[in-house]
């Protein structure tokens, strides 16, 4: 049954099955005229946990034959009911209530009974839904039925501020969805810039060590920017350039050479006791500062026979630049390749210094980056500063931020919510609702079955996938958290659909 929160206000508003269903013959009974030439009808639209109800009626009049226009929706996947059983029941005090049952909807979610009703008063209608996607029964209380014509109110104007987005179209948009607004808390915070930078030890630059040749045959192998890379591929291989530090390489590479030499050389000696300890120890030092200053030329490249340096990634990651082409000649510190493992970033955030005492390091933050409206979580907080820049007057406070699928890019600007530990009340809606135009959020509210309106809103902090929402948004409202652009563009069009109805 429906529960009084989920209920919608009954939305009378006059003609709407006849601008939806103009042109159509209406179906006459017994002499009367059909209830849809008659004004005065209206539209109710009502939500429970399962089920979407939006019912078109025209005026109900005793003896006039009334066709309803009955658009269901299992709120499962938002989807239009395709196999259902709805039997529709329409009761009174009096008794005598009149029954109508349709095996299938004429349509794909659209049922269209034809009720005479007997008598003069409020009749309530029951829908009893039966079928493979759901079983339930709807109310919809209170429907007003006229002795005669000359009895009806006089009709009123269909309301002009809204978005019209049909059912039809609703059903035809892939992913459309939408969400109660209610009433709650979310955790505190102040709202702060930051910006992603990499997680230490998470991003590496690659510079040549001396000034040399590139290798034409590994440099069309190199991997190109967005490739990933793992730890010890080859990205590159130099050639050292004669004189310059390029000799000071070949010099390097024969005392290394002769250092070897000299050590093995000194062990086999030991072993028939030809020289005393000290003389092994002296070769082993030797052999240490030739590797070291090899090292120093070749940045732990590894030196072939033919004195080529082969260069190899330091972490793995996916490449973010790369600067070589095959053949082309580089000097000693130039950067070929940076490489950065996005896997785990670090955003940072910026909290002025007369808030700084206010956070909470074990509550974490919320995130928006620029131009995105979805927030993200924390996952911990790294650090919090303990010194304020003087030129920004504010503190860094560091948090981690997994990114297993690589969607918070380094170098992005973001508004952080940095949590205090206090509780913030207001409307909660999921995060998907709201939108940004023009710089500021929006959220689109679903004000009946196919009216829609545009609501600018003040929103506070988030989390959870959750968004407080302190202006703008009502606790009962069903806000559009899926396919909200879809109503965004329909709000832009110049064409109104009036029938768009498929019945």
């Amino acid at each position: 049954m429906l529960g009084v929160r989920r209920l919608s206000a009954l939305a009378l508003t006059a003609g709407l099955l006849v601008s939806a269903c103009q042109g159509r013959e209406p179906e006459q009974g017994d002499g009367h005229p059909a209830a849809e030439e008659l004004g005065g009808g209206g539209a109710v639209t009502l939500w429970t946990e399962n089920t979407e109800l939006f019912m078109q009626h025209p005026a109900l009049v005793v003896g006039a034959p009334a066709k309803l226009l009955v658009h269901l929706t299992a709120l499962s996947d938002f989807e239009p009911l395709r196999d259902a059983k709805a039997t529709f029941e329409f009761q009174a005090a009096a008794g005598g209530d009149p029954v109508v049952v349709q095996e299938r909807p004429r349509s794909p979610g659209v049922y269209g009974p034809v009720v005479t009703l007997p008598r003069a008063g409020r009749w309530d209608l029951r829908i009893i839904i039966e079928g493979p996607q759901l079983e339930e029964v709807l109310t919809v209380p209170g429907l007003p039925v006229y002795a005669s014509r000359e009895e009806l109110p006089e009709a009123e104007p269909e309301p002009d501020d809204g978005i019209a987005f049909l059912k039809e179209q609703q059903w035809k948009t892939p992913g459309f969805q939408t969400a109660f607004a209610e009433a709650g808390t979310l955790p505190a915070g102040i709202e702060v810039p930051g910006e992603i930078v990499p997680a230490a030890g998470r991003y590496a630059e690659l510079s040549a060590p001396v000034a040399g040749l590139v290798d034409a045959e590994t440099a069309r192998r190199a991997p190109a920017p967005g490739e990933r890379v793992e730890e010890g591929s080859v990205l590159a291989v130099l050639t050292p350039a004669l004189g310059e530090r390029g000799s000071a390489v070949a010099e390097a590479r024969a005392e290394l050479r002769e250092a070897e030499h000299d050590y093995a050389r000194a062990k086999r000696l030991l072993e028939v006791e030809a020289v005393p300890e000290r003389r092994v120890e002296q070769a082993r030092i030797r052999l240490d500062a030739a590797r070291e200053a090899m090292a120093g030329f070749t940045g732990g490249g590894i030196v072939a026979a033919d004195g080529r340096i082969t260069l190899r990634a330091p972490i793995a990651g996916v490449v973010a630049e790369r600067s070589l082409s095959a053949g082309s000649r580089v000097d000693a510190g130039d950067r070929l390749f940076a490489i950065v493992d996005a896997s785990t970033v670090w955003l940072r955030a910026h909290v002025p210094a007369a808030d700084a005492s206010r956070v909470d390091a074990d509550a974490g933050a919320s995130f928006t980056l620029e131009g995105g409206s979805a927030a993200g979580e924390t996952s911990r907080t790294i650090a919090v500063g303990s010194m304020v820049d003087h030129a920004t007057r504010s503190v860094p406070v560091l948090y981690e931020v997994v990114n297993p699928d690589g969607a918070v890019k380094i170098g992005a600007h973001a508004r952080v919510t940095v949590r205090t530990g206090d509780v913030a009340e207001g409307v909660l809606v999921p995060d998907s609702a709201l939108l940004e135009e023009d710089g500021r959020p929006i959220a689109y509210v679903q004000a009946e079955g196919e009216r829609f309106e545009r609501r600018p809103v003040v929103v506070g902090p988030r989390g959870s996938g959750r968004a407080l929402i302190r202006s703008g948004i009502s606790p009962g409202e069903r806000v559009v958290t899926g396919a909200a652009y879809q109503v965004r563009l329909a709000s832009l069009s110049t064409t109104v659909p009036v029938h768009g109805h498929e019945h």
